[in-house]
């Protein structure tokens, strides 16, 4: 392809580092362009070798000591492109069933067939339908309900995801979800819920202990945890010292925080089995211990059969 010499003349267009070679791709702290060889994979974009150098000399002692750890063995995954393919695709799914749920005369039926309600996994109650437990987390209660997890799940997918790969961030997604769905039966077996609320609190749970083990600063991550968890509580609270009934008012709130409790303790177990078996000769001990924790959440249904009904 021919050049312009105004092109050819404009050394943005190739890397700062070999002048010689054409490049689009910037580094996303300094905005230099850089080449191929010149590139790290960053958790968002690509880094260049002196902003990597300045990101390394700026850790701490225990940053540095849980990098060194981290690095020894091949990481949990990595996504090549940096892109959040999973996480846009839950978006888009999540979104195109809200869409749906819109069309005059569909809406309710959608919201019926993929709610979650404890009563419908209890055969006295009727033929069981497991797949309530996760559809749920596809439909919403309103656009601001949609909005904010999908927000949420963004912005914690866009660094979740490039660190643990697509199918790994999947599986702890829908196990979230499953979570969700699991301490709602535990804990309010008489409640209809819908959201993705238990997913996202599942990511929450698994950014905290990854985080943890490869030595970044998690204050932050645990003050939204703290924030959002308390929110309907809190709301309760006020609402309670004029009506003096707490419980009434927090379960008129509309948030389920069973959901978010549930979501944010399984995140929390599957992030930890991802950060301790990250070895490639450990694949098998990570699939055995998904397979357990799933196996543990459906054998806890049982519970509210035999005590609730």
């Amino acid at each position: 392809m021919s050049t312009t010499e105004e092109f050819r003349r404009n050394s943005d267009n190739f890397c700062y580092r070999h002048p010689d070679r054409q490049s689009f791709v910037l580094c996303q702290r300094c905005l230099r362009t850089v080449c191929p060889d010149c590139r790290t994979p960053a958790a968002v974009g690509v880094i260049c070798p002196e902003c990597l150098a300045q990101q390394r000399a700026s850790e701490t002692p225990a940053q540095k000591k849980a990098q060194r750890r981290w690095s020894r063995s091949r990481p949990v995954a990595v996504v090549a492109s940096g892109r959040p393919t999973a996480t846009l695709a839950i978006i888009a799914i999540t979104g195109l069933a809200y869409i749906i749920g819109l069309i005059p005369g569909v809406g309710g039926l959608l919201t019926n067939a993929m709610e979650f309600y404890p009563p419908y996994l209890v055969p006295q109650f009727g033929p069981i339908e497991p797949w309530r437990l996760f559809t749920a987390a596809l439909v919403h209660s309103g656009f601001f309900h949609l909005g904010l997890n999908m927000l949420a799940l963004w912005f914690l997918g866009r660094n979740l995801e490039p660190l643990l790969g697509r199918w790994r961030f999947v599986v702890l997604y829908v196990l979230g979800a499953l979570g969700g769905s699991v301490a709602v039966a535990l804990l309010a077996p008489t409640t209809a819920v819908v959201g993705a609320s238990g997913a996202i609190f599942a990511l929450f749970g698994a950014l905290l202990v990854i985080g943890r083990h490869i030595g970044a600063d998690i204050r932050v991550i645990a003050i939204l945890i703290g924030i959002n968890f308390a929110w309907p509580f809190v709301v309760a609270f006020v609402t309670s010292l004029a009506t003096g009934n707490f419980i009434a008012a927090l379960n008129n709130v509309g948030v389920s925080w069973q959901a978010h409790l549930g979501g944010l303790v399984v995140g929390a177990l599957v992030g930890l089995i991802y950060a301790r078996t990250r070895l490639a000769r450990q694949r098998s001990v990570q699939i055995g211990l998904l397979v357990v924790l799933t196996v543990a959440l459906f054998a806890l249904l049982a519970i509210p059969a035999l005590v609730y009904y």
